[in-house]
């Protein structure tokens, strides 16, 4: 796995007239203390349509200084990016082709532009000699190595600022407020690659002012939604192969919105075309749930024991737990990353982005999205209310389960109906989905509830195996017992709120 730093940066313009002022004045600095001068070599990779560049990922292979090698950088938020470092090597290491796979797909990254840096360098310390921030002072020369502008050159001085690890961001604030005293101005440019790229372009482009390009047809509003959850899936797919918190679940639920899309606006939408991309999405989500589902229950179930008086907790109780999670998850994701790594899964990202370009549209799609919409989304709430009735006319027992998963899968995909159309339908459409999220709530605590039971039983037919007491793993099952019959006199309560007249009305309206 690549050396992975949390990088907190600001970029400050500097000309010859500009003079970096004193920054051992700056509150909280002891020391401000110069470290020489550095040459940094740096070949940038993407492909020819820049496509990584519009992501506002860098891929460099750098000589030079004290962490050469290839380095990969994922936005974070603004002035904020995850830098994983591989150790110099002539080819793409194998984890960053990994990790860049969803936007290369098939295509090799080349050169496209070389920058050569002399780089001033000073560190800036407390009274204890911690470090704070690395000040450097970079000189910079640019060299377009492919597509238009090739050849063309470009020189400019810099001034960056970078947080020390686990830094105070405030401390920034402080830096800037001392450069700006003294004249000097944040870039406008977010990375030395973002200008390298616009300064040797083969004619210098004004700034167009944004379009208004906002949605108006039915069609437009439902393309919006579709293509952002496709995005989505594509941005999120470096966080899942990194493992990195709640990556999974939301990469699965992109997956359940987009396919949920499709047979809610079936009628903007050519089902011909969206049901056999619904199938493969629906697979994916199934690969993602493997792992997805099993971090959902190892918390459920670590919470529930942690919350148990010592004096109750009977037997290597936490030990088996641990033990049971690891091996399942072990498994998972390895799994997951070879369905990420798989033909299947690249075909599906192709077929997705062809379907985002060339969307089959209907009729219906050039309609008035006051009238589409709604009839859309009531289309899947009169699906949700037959489901809840099913579900309250059986008796407490595995029926019910069954029948209020089967709601819970409606109500979910009712809610997300409301928040495709929120954009065109405003508050009323806010509020279906806030009320049937309740629902959707109560109906997935059940659920969960009824998963748990089920693993708490085999972990105590496991103990009982190994000679070990099963009082503990009863007692957590009574827990979960007790949680469903809540859920269950809860939902009737629930619903009723969700199904109130002036809910529909507010739609069609």
């Amino acid at each position: 796995m690549a050396d992975t730093k949390r990088e907190i940066e600001r970029k400050y313009e500097a000309t010859d007239a500009t003079r970096l002022p004193d920054l051992s004045r700056v509150a909280g600095v002891g020391r401000a203390e110069k470290r020489g001068v550095t040459e940094l070599d740096a070949v940038y990779y993407d492909t020819a349509d820049l496509r990584l560049a519009s992501h506002s990922l860098t891929l460099r292979r750098r000589t030079g200084g004290a962490d050469e090698g290839w380095h990969l950088k994922f936005p974070v938020a603004t002035g904020i990016r995850d830098e994983l470092h591989e150790p110099l090597a002539d080819t793409l290491p194998p984890s960053f082709a990994a990790l860049l796979r969803s936007r290369l797909r098939h295509t090799e990254p080349a050169p496209v532009v070389r920058l050569l840096s002399s780089r001033d360098v000073q560190h800036l310390s407390d009274d204890e000699g911690t470090l704070l921030a690395e000040v450097c002072v970079d000189t910079v020369c640019a060299e377009r190595l492919a597509g238009e502008g090739t050849g063309t050159t470009a020189t400019w001085t810099e001034i960056e600022v970078e947080l020390a690890d686990d830094g105070d961001p405030a401390f920034l604030d402080a830096v800037e407020k001392r450069l700006r005293k003294a004249g000097v101005r944040p870039s406008e440019s977010l990375s030395k690659l973002a200008r390298a790229l616009a300064e040797t372009a083969p004619e210098p482009k004004k700034r167009a002012k944004p379009k208004t390009d906002e949605p108006q047809t039915t069609g437009d509003h439902v393309l919006t939604y579709v293509r952002k959850q496709i995005r989505t899936i594509v941005d999120l797919d470096p966080a899942v192969r990194r493992d990195l918190p709640d990556s999974v679940h939301k990469m699965r639920v992109a997956t359940r919105r987009l396919r949920s899309a499709f047979k809610t606006y079936r009628r903007i939408l050519d089902r011909e075309v969206t049901d056999p991309v619904g199938a493969e999405l629906k697979w994916l989500a199934g690969e993602l749930g493997v792992d997805r589902d099993q971090e959902v229950l190892d918390k459920r179930l670590g919470d529930r024991t942690e919350a148990l008086p010592g004096i109750l907790v009977l037997g290597p109780v936490r030990g088996r737990l641990k033990v049971w999670s690891a091996a399942r998850r072990t498994g998972s994701r390895r799994r997951i990353t070879d369905v990420l790594d798989g033909k299947r899964y690249l075909a599906l990202l192709d077929t997705l982005d062809a379907l985002s370009a060339d969307p089959p549209l209907r009729t219906a799609a050039s309609r008035a999205p006051a009238k589409e919409l709604p009839r859309a989304v009531l289309k899947d709430y009169k699906k949700l209310a037959r489901r809840m009735d099913h579900a309250l006319e059986h008796p407490p027992g595995p029926e019910r389960d069954a029948a209020m998963h089967e709601a819970r899968k409606a109500a979910k995909r009712a809610r997300y109906a409301g928040d495709a159309a929120r954009p065109a339908l405003g508050r009323p459409a806010k509020r279906f989905a806030k009320r049937v999220k309740a629902v959707q709530t109560v109906l997935g605590d059940h659920q969960d509830s009824v998963v748990a039971r089920d693993a708490l039983r085999t972990l105590a037919i496991e103990a009982h195996a190994a000679g070990e007491t099963t009082f503990t793993w009863g007692l957590l099952y009574g827990h979960e017992e007790a949680t469903a019959d809540a859920r269950e006199r809860e939902l009737p309560e629930v619903w009723a709120r969700a199904s109130e007249p002036v809910l529909r009305a507010d739609l069609k309206h």
